[in-house]
């Protein structure tokens, strides 16, 4: 049974808060403003965050550009792929309980044009705009809490399927970026800009720690990543696709209902072929690219595992990831597995003909990770 979860309040911030006017005008434009009469508000308050943006945006750039540009990473990023809902969220919690480490927070991805400006103070004084918990599985949230770095990538105006969520009745833009499979040279550019300041900005704030980053839609990038960062490690997290069909549905319906200038009119059989489509694209890209990482640079991680042995299964990705000695972070990772022994992921039952689709449509990953029925 399904838990129970907070609703996403109507003044909580959207991706698209962070967003730059000419961003934002290129994005409402490109969908000839079809916004639904509940979401103008919503859209107003965005214009108005948009040139504040824009503004903080060309300031920071001004005062922190230069040092930006200077950054030279020390050691390569930890980035933590894997499909939507496979446990990359929890695995990215554990890594960075350890102050050794840095990530993306919320904050920054949420607001990637201006937190070297504005980190200091908003924070403190607009945490009690996000929800407390996550609406598509009930888990906490935080301007301070770790977050994927394609939120950021989106708010900047790059090219990733994410946009997709602001329109939801509209097609689907930039799936090639789920494979890198045909992407346009220009798009690209834009994308490789965008994602190699983020990470920079990040490192400068987090005084040149080792990052650790996560987002699903890089599963099918990781030869661009390899490329951009060279040395970089991959931790893949595998979960069974059971699982991970019926909870990413959820996932995109919720965020579809929260972040778009649409309400979401598709149905259950688009919805279906669309989480189908993006597994098949993103790990079509894993396996294209996949000899071309070093074998080292990629390690494999069970979720199942995960839940069932976290403080060894750490310890055995820092091992394998030469993240370090574990035992500085034994303690805190300790203290977080004890906080979360009262949380239930959301447990899901598919119809036996979805099941079927699954099954028949994602059958290398049924084979390749061991998830026979």
């Amino acid at each position: 049974m399904a838990q129970k979860t907070n609703a996403y309040p109507w003044y909580s911030p959207r991706f698209w808060h962070g967003m730059r006017i000419g961003d934002y005008a290129g994005l409402l434009a490109r969908h000839r403003f079809r916004i639904s009469p509940t979401r103008w508000g919503m859209a107003a308050a965005i214009s108005s965050f948009s040139v504040f943006n824009s503004v903080s945006g060309l300031t920071q750039r001004v005062l922190y550009g230069g040092r930006v540009q200077a950054v030279e990473l020390e050691h390569p990023p930890v980035f933590i792929i894997g499909h939507w809902r496979s446990g990359t969220t929890l695995l990215h919690e554990y890594l960075v309980k350890d102050s050794r480490l840095g990530f993306p927070s919320t904050y920054q991805c949420f607001a990637p044009t201006h937190f070297l400006l504005t980190e200091w103070l908003f924070p403190k004084l607009f945490g009690f705009v996000l929800p407390s918990r996550r609406p598509m599985d009930d888990m906490a949230t935080g301007f301070d809490r770790p977050q994927e770095d394609e939120f950021a990538l989106c708010a900047l105006g790059a090219p990733t399927p994410y946009v997709r969520m602001a329109f939801p009745n509209d097609e689907a833009e930039h799936l090639e970026f789920l494979d890198m499979d045909g992407c346009r040279p220009d798009d690209q550019k834009r994308f490789e800009a965008a994602l190699e300041w983020f990470v920079k900005a990040v490192s400068l704030r987090s005084g040149g720690k080792r990052l650790v980053l996560k987002s699903p839609p890089h599963t099918g990038r990781i030869e661009l990543l390899s490329h951009l960062f060279p040395g970089a490690r991959f931790i893949h997290i595998t979960r069974h696709p059971f699982e991970i069909f019926p909870s990413t549905q959820r996932l995109w319906r919720s965020l579809d209902q929260a972040q778009g200038f649409q309400l979401p009119r598709y149905d259950d059989q688009w919805l279906n072929e669309y989480v189908l489509t993006c597994f098949e694209r993103m790990y079509a890209g894993f396996q294209a690219q996949e000899a071309k990482v070093p074998a080292s640079h990629l390690i494999e991680v069970r979720y199942e595992d995960l839940v069932r042995e976290p403080l060894s299964t750490i310890e055995r990705v820092y091992e394998r990831s030469e993240l370090g000695d574990f035992a500085p972070a034994r303690p805190e990772v300790e203290a977080f597995i004890k906080s979360q022994r009262e949380y239930r992921p959301n447990r899901h039952q598919l119809e036996p003909e979805l099941a079927r689709q699954v099954r028949d449509r994602w059958a290398f990953y049924f084979e390749r990770y061991g998830y026979e029925e």
